[in-house]
């Protein structure tokens, strides 16, 4: 009987080290992936400018995050903060202007050939 008693604290035993294993695997796992999460780059966003208008008209993103404006329209525009913080050349059919958004705040555009096409992005 005391052998049956030996024995069975022995497989608790092992059953509860099986446990803190995994739970210490775990752990470590969810550190490392939300450790790379944190250290990724935001992804980048994309404003299409097409029909004389900038879609999506308001885009919300990250700090970090670069966007790209993608001249998808016949004719050529431009894009250029209303606050003189970005400025693109003028962007042929399918040419693109890229900008990294690094600090929060609230970016209104426009195309300065087309005042009327509007825009903004608003960064967290």
């Amino acid at each position: 009987m005391m052998t049956i008693m030996v024995m069975k604290k022995r497989v608790y035993l092992a059953g509860a080290a099986v446990v803190l294993v995994a739970a210490t695997v775990l752990s470590a796992t969810l550190s490392s992936v939300s450790a790379n999460a944190q250290s990724r780059p935001a992804p980048a966003q994309e404003v299409k400018i097409d029909n004389f208008s900038f879609g999506p008209a308001t885009l919300t993103v990250a700090a970090g995050t670069t966007v790209t404006w993608t001249n998808r329209d016949d004719i050529p525009h431009n894009v250029v903060s209303t606050a003189d913080v970005f400025k693109s050349k003028v962007v042929d059919t399918d040419e693109k202007f890229s900008y990294t958004f690094t600090k929060p705040g609230t970016f209104p555009y426009f195309c300065s050939i087309h005042p009327k096409m509007t825009g903004k992005v608003v960064v967290q």
